[in-house]
């Protein structure tokens, strides 16, 4: 047997990505906030494109400003007989005589009064120009506003008790270790044994100086559970008494209402028992969230959906979420024409390219998601009109094949958008849901509406509390053929305690 080598052609066909698609993938499942930011850049970078700003704004040009074009801030346009009104302007004489002065007396002569500089300050050893009081580098005004409403963090407020509780350099130096430490809900993450191995300090040490800490404002820092948080706050309110000390310790009969062992364990009748467990609820289980808050952001709808007033959904695109921007052709005619070297001839010719692929891409992007919304909005039309309980099952699949797009293409779509509705904002994710099977060959349900029966089922109860096993019989009485354990696990997502703690619940708060 002898090997031989030998060159053969074969014809084949292969998928090739190219940058350009690559990209135009990467724009379809990005966010409202990543699409800008990724505009943003590209605006930067490419000097041919230029942001539409405002309705109309992509046929206007901007006007031409007197002079050297400077000076019109974007704002109202003047009337055209406005630049040539020169005679309206008051002369030189005329400002002289309103204001009791000349134009040119401007105290050059004297010398300025530098003032006390701070840390990283600038003084100016030249006259401020006129009308400018400071002696700022840039010629403003302090921002006093900005600074007056600049939050605190809960570091920085830790930090600055620290320096006053301490003067020892050692103590300050383990204390801001256990500062850092400590996440925004006020709580100690990490282990004092880890801390004191990583200081090449003692464990009594740390733990003492954790102490110090757990002394300062809010009430409750520092702590390392739950329960020492509690019990730093009844400390301070001096209500930490051996009844309080072993009802705090048993936070979990708490959670499961176990009130007979709960009296059992502190020793108290149930009179007692309830205005212990009303102090538990006047304190902060989390005394770091009033420090460092961040601004919540509102979910902006990509889409809206509203009813046309002949019944049938009206779906458009947010237009103010979506980035505009145009390619200066102008700009590109009138550099191309110069004379330029061919380096920077490479460079406009990328730019152009790469202008019209990004105006085309968004373009075909705010296109694919109104398609794929409009179809979502066709499929579970008896969610809009009716609620949740009528959510239909929905797969990718099955919007992709009715619009004619593969499922890769769909999810992308998908992926970080939402719709505005009548009944809220809500993730296109939301709409694709599992299929429960029905009972006895009936229609397959949506598992997002068997949840929120399950939810309607529980809060109905009056007497008698519903099991996991009577779930089971209702919702099989109504046509829905679901498992113990899947009525579990919905029940466990909506936070729904199980049959036996909502039994306790009850009692206990008939007993009261």
């Amino acid at each position: 047997m002898s090997l031989m080598q030998r060159l053969e052609m074969r014809q084949g066909q292969a998928l090739v990505m190219t940058p350009q698609l690559l990209q135009a993938i990467k724009l379809l499942q990005l966010s409202q906030l990543d699409l800008a930011a990724y505009v943003d850049a590209e605006l930067e970078r490419n000097p041919l494109l230029e942001r539409v700003e405002g309705e109309g704004s992509a046929e206007r040009e901007a006007p031409d400003a007197p002079g050297d074009g400077e000076g019109y801030d974007g704002g109202e346009a003047p009337e055209p007989d406005a630049w040539l009104a020169s005679d309206m302007t008051p002369s030189r004489s005329e400002i002289e005589g309103d204001l009791d002065t000349r134009l040119d007396n401007v105290f050059a002569d004297e010398n300025p009064v530098p003032r006390e500089a701070g840390s990283g300050d600038m003084l100016s050893l030249t006259p401020a120009p006129y009308g400018n009081t400071g002696g700022s580098f840039d010629g403003e005004l302090p921002d006093f506003e900005a600074s007056l409403t600049a939050e605190t963090s809960l570091r920085e407020h830790l930090a600055a008790q620290l320096d006053l509780a301490t003067k020892s350099p050692f103590d300050r130096l383990i204390g801001s270790f256990l500062i850092d430490a400590v996440d925004d809900a006020g709580y100690l993450r990490e282990a004092i044994d880890g801390v004191a191995e990583r200081l090449g300090a003692s464990l009594d040490d740390v733990a003492r100086v954790l102490k110090l800490v757990q002394t300062f404002d809010p009430p409750g820092v520092a702590a390392r559970d739950l329960a020492e948080c509690l019990a730093i706050q009844l400390r301070e309110q001096d209500r930490f008494d051996p009844a309080m000390q072993a009802l705090i310790s048993r936070l979990d009969l708490v959670a499961k209402r176990d009130f007979p062992a709960l009296r059992r364990l502190c020793g108290v009748d149930d009179e007692d028992l309830v205005e212990m467990l009303s102090e538990i609820r006047r304190l902060d289980p989390k005394p770091g969230r009033a420090f460092g808050s961040h601004a919540v952001e509102v979910l902006v709808p990509d889409v809206f959906v509203r009813a046309a007033p002949d019944g049938s959904w009206l779906v458009e695109l947010n237009s103010e979420a979506l980035p505009r921007v145009l390619v200066n052709q102008s700009y590109y005619a009138r550099v191309s024409k110069g004379s330029v070297a061919e380096g920077d001839k490479a460079f406009l010719s990328e730019c152009l390219q790469t202008a019209n692929w990004l105006t085309r891409s968004l373009e075909q992007r705010a296109r694919t998601i109104l398609k794929v919304a409009t179809e979502i909005v066709r499929q579970q039309d008896a969610f809009f009109l009716h609620g949740v309980a009528h959510l239909r099952p929905l797969n990718l699949k099955t919007v992709a094949e009715a619009i004619g797009m593969h499922e890769s293409t769909v999810s992308r779509v998908t992926s970080n958008k939402s719709i505005g509705t009548s009944r809220g904002t809500l993730e296109m994710k939301y709409f694709f849901t599992a299929a429960i099977p029905g009972a006895a060959g009936a229609a397959a349900h949506s598992s997002e509406a068997v949840r929120h029966r399950i939810k309607q089922l529980v809060d109905a109860e009056a007497g008698d509390v519903l099991s996991d096993d009577a779930l089971v019989q209702r919702l099989r009485d109504e046509g829905v053929d679901i498992a113990r354990r899947t009525v579990a696990k919905y029940r466990e997502s909506l936070r729904i305690p199980s049959s036996i703690e909502r039994r306790r619940a009850k009692m206990a708060t008939a007993g009261r």
